[in-house]
């Protein structure tokens, strides 16, 4: 079968061996600026097949820039951090006993007052006039009762000599013995009258600091009224009030046991005081609501530092770990495997080391793994590091010792 080809296609093969030719009948001029385009393109295409077939220079990686810090031996202190709630040892709302009117008050709103110390005098003479007529009572009646004895013992002599009736001797004998009884009764109200001329003088019951005064001078106060008079506080001690997650218990029991479980105030200030006092009290139950049990310290407070009501920061001592290698808490990354620090070997590289977290407190970390007091670990620049690979270790960090206790 013929194909024919296009007229072009069947043209250019004669044209390309004509080129010679061609070229040789070209102006001079026109065959100089060929030839210098084609040893242009030749030494191009030289250039381009020597670069392309020649491996590029591998570039050295630059050392990370890192700060270190250095792992040490130490004994860690386990604590938990909450906020603290202070408690007034004893708050006792003071109410008038007797009913009166209050005709002065011997204490100014917020004293410090003692037990025993009087607060409030009410008007002292409707009792002193129940007193006296309680006491005349009983003396009038101590009087008959004297009386009625002599006459059952003459009542009786008469009965024995048939003088008088048994019945006579029985009246007299029940009227003295009548008389007695209301003697006593007597007593008893002379005792009660004594008793409410006590209560219109009305005395602190504890050691404490008072509040406002909720019933002014020359009002008329109720018998245990629902208002109070006023409300003193125990200040010296206070308690603090704190809550641990119940997951604590079991270090909680076991420190208790030791009777080594202390609570610590940080007081904030100038002074920035540090307080501290043993637990003297772990709840009988976990909270439903929280899942948390409640503990108490004692505090003396004998500086007024601590307030009723105040809100402070509290750390329980709940264990110990001994000899424990800390680093920083910087140090410490955590990866899919679990945790890991960065090691700066001697020759200046990055070694991976996995480690177990045993207590962080925010500023170091006890661990457990391969890693030795005095092994600088890498704290700033972790991300920009491969394992085995060269760091540079920035001037400026602080030096510490291996073995710090």
């Amino acid at each position: 079968m013929n194909i024919r080809l296009p007229n072009s296609l069947q043209t250019a093969p004669s044209a390309v061996q004509s080129f010679p030719q061609t070229f040789q009948r070209a102006d001079p001029r026109l065959r100089l600026i060929l030839s210098i385009l084609g040893i242009v393109l030749a030494l191009g295409l030289v250039w381009y097949a020597v670069h392309l077939l020649t491996p590029a220079p591998v570039q050295p990686v630059p050392a990370a820039p890192v700060r270190v810090g250095h792992a040490i031996r130490k004994t860690v202190v386990v604590s938990e951090h909450t906020v603290g709630t202070i408690l007034a040892n004893t708050t006792v709302q003071v109410t008038a006993q007797v009913q009166g009117q209050i005709v002065s008050v011997a204490f100014k709103e917020g004293d410090i007052v003692h037990k025993g110390d009087v607060l409030f005098q009410l008007d002292p003479r409707p009792f002193q006039a129940a007193l006296d007529q309680a006491n005349g009572a009983m003396t009038r009646d101590q009087a008959t009762l004297v009386s009625d004895k002599k006459d059952a013992v003459r009542y009786a002599t008469l009965a024995k000599l048939g003088a008088a009736s048994a019945q006579q001797g029985d009246q007299a004998t029940a009227a003295a013995k009548a008389m007695a009884a209301t003697v006593i009764a007597d007593k008893a109200a002379v005792d009660a009258a004594k008793l409410n001329l006590t209560y219109s003088t009305i005395h602190s019951p504890v050691d404490g600091k008072t509040g406002a005064i909720l019933i002014q001078l020359g009002n008329l106060v109720s018998a245990n009224s629902a208002n109070p008079l006023v409300t003193i506080t125990q200040i010296h001690p206070v308690k603090v009030s704190l809550f641990l997650p119940q997951t604590d218990l079991p270090q909680i029991q076991a420190r208790m046991a030791q009777n080594r479980m202390t609570v610590t105030l940080q007081m904030h200030g100038a002074g920035g005081e540090i307080l501290t006092a043993p637990v003297d009290f772990v709840g009988n139950a976990v909270s439903a609501q929280t899942g948390t049990i409640e503990l108490r310290a004692t505090f003396a407070n004998l500086d007024d530092a601590l307030v009723p009501g105040q809100l402070a920061d509290a750390g329980v001592t709940l264990n110990q770990i001994d000899n424990a290698t800390v680093v920083p808490h910087e140090a410490v990354n955590q990866g899919p495997d679990g945790s890991y620090v960065w090691l700066v070997n001697k020759q200046m590289k990055a070694q991976m080391a996995d480690v177990n977290v045993l207590y962080d407190d925010g500023t170091q970390t006890a661990i457990k793994g391969a890693v030795k007091p005095g092994d600088r670990v890498i704290t700033v620049g972790a991300l920009r590091v491969v394992d085995g690979t060269k760091v540079s270790v920035e001037k400026g960090d602080k030096q510490e010792p291996a073995n710090a206790q």
